[in-house]
């Protein structure tokens, strides 16, 4: 039996998931596919808008096998990270024969070889990456135009320029440095980019989908109406006295087509209890954090220099939200994917050292299950059997995972918990504790 092996955040689920895990399975000849997926939070630096059990099952009514959590150490993590900590469960779980990524250019040739590149630092590369950094540019930048003037050719580099492409080079960077015997496949991407904010026919971006979810952003197909915010929304909501479900929209009639009829099903049943949810609803909790915290010991938390520790501490006098907040910080190197993430580190305590500490022993120390389809619990068993890691089905049962391992699950516990306390207090609901959440079965 072959397994094709998918890394997604899917937030939300829509119909280019559902065909990359039915392509995957196709070009690979795969029987079965295993999802690795961000739990609460993405790598962009934000909550999902939608909790992780409600995302894995969508995945799971759409074709994927099994779905596991990828923890929250690595889900937040800069691409590099975020890619290592994928591909290593991957291979720990030792069931896993291919990785099926989606990427814009479908150049799978093309992509190894820039990932060869980057994996070897080369000389000439590594000067020219320093003197663009010298010049003010923000990493990525500096890396494409390092890449650029070493190829002496800006068509290879410009693989750089697309989001999920960048994600399949770390991919392939990652299958190199643990040398494993993961063959990696590419299918493209359909119809839309990564970025875009308006709907297309059929295969739309979660950009675009989240954009008429949320009530804090304009509606994809109203660009410039205004919204209120979600956190004023619940602010009417406790003085009113209605409850979030009268204050939110429905789920919007133009997603239909855009999100497979189960899942669509599922949205509406979930949506105003459980969904949406943005950055700005964990506004009071991060600027609490920052006010306990002082400078010094901001720049202990994943992702933030000593420059952005110091801009933290000058601005919070001027915090009014977190988007806001985010925006503040903002500086020509830095981009607002990392700040989101150093933000979003120094709320749930994701610190350098810990982080280190994980990487230097293996990088994970259990699987989390968070739901598979009854037909394929043999690959659990397999898993279990042949894997390095110990599938939890509740993350109780943990005797067996060493002082490493339960830090690790400590920050993924505290990191779910205040998710849903967040989820719990916008939409008064009662709280889910993770250590009574059950696996999902189909």
């Amino acid at each position: 039996m072959k397994i094709v092996g998918l890394i997604a955040e899917y937030n939300p689920f829509h119909n280019g998931h559902e065909y990359h895990i039915r392509k995957a399975k196709e070009v690979t000849g795969a029987d079965a596919a295993i999802v690795i997926m961000s739990g609460d939070y993405v790598q962009r630096g934000i909550p999902a808008i939608m909790p992780k059990r409600l995302r894995a099952r969508m995945a799971l009514l759409s074709g994927a096998d099994a779905v596991f959590e990828l923890p929250v150490c690595y889900s937040t993590a800069s691409a590099e990270l975020f890619a290592e900590g994928a591909v290593s469960f991957l291979e720990q779980l030792s069931v896993v024969d291919y990785l099926c990524f989606g990427s814009e250019c479908n150049d799978l040739a093309g992509m190894k070889h820039i990932a060869d590149i980057l994996y070897k630092e080369p000389d000439g590369y590594r000067k020219s990456l320093q003197e663009y950094l010298k010049t003010g540019n923000s990493f990525p930048a500096a890396r494409q135009m390092a890449l650029s003037s070493y190829l002496n050719q800006n068509k290879t580099a410009a693989i750089l320029n697309e989001p999920n492409n960048i994600l399949g080079i770390e991919y392939l960077k990652a299958l190199r440095k643990f040398g494993s015997d993961i063959r990696p496949f590419t299918i493209r991407r359909l119809e839309s980019g990564y970025h875009d904010q308006t709907l297309c026919d059929t295969y739309s971006s979660a950009s675009a989908i989240r954009a008429l979810l949320s009530p804090a952003v304009p509606s994809a197909k109203t660009s410039g109406s205004p919204f209120t915010p979600a956190s004023q929304i619940c602010m009417d909501e406790r003085i009113s006295g209605k409850s979030a479900t009268d204050s939110l929209r429905t789920v919007p009639d133009e997603l239909k087509g855009q999100i497979p009829e189960k899942c669509l099903v599922l949205l509406k049943e979930r949506y105003g209890t459980e969904f949406p949810i943005d950055a700005d609803d964990f506004s009071l909790l991060l600027k609490y954090r920052i006010l306990t915290t002082t400078a010094e010991e901001l720049i202990s938390f994943s992702d933030v220099s000593e420059e952005l520790a110091n801009r933290i501490s000058r601005q919070i006098n001027n915090y009014l939200n977190y988007t806001q907040f985010s925006g503040l910080l903002k500086t020509k190197e830095l981009t607002q994917t990392r700040i989101n993430r150093a933000l979003l580190h120094i709320l749930i305590g994701i610190k350098k050292d810990s982080l280190a500490e994980f990487t230097d022993n293996g990088y994970h120390f259990y699987a989390r299950l968070l739901g598979f389809r009854k037909d394929s619990e043999h690959l659990i068993s397999a898993a279990s059997k042949r894997g390095k890691l110990q599938v939890l089905a509740s993350p109780g049962r943990n005797e067996d995972i060493s002082p490493c391992g339960q830090n690790m699950l400590r920050q993924d516990i505290l990191a779910s918990s205040l998710y849903n306390s967040v989820v719990t207090d916008k939409f008064r609901t009662a709280f889910q504790n993770e250590y009574s959440q059950k696996v999902i079965k189909l």
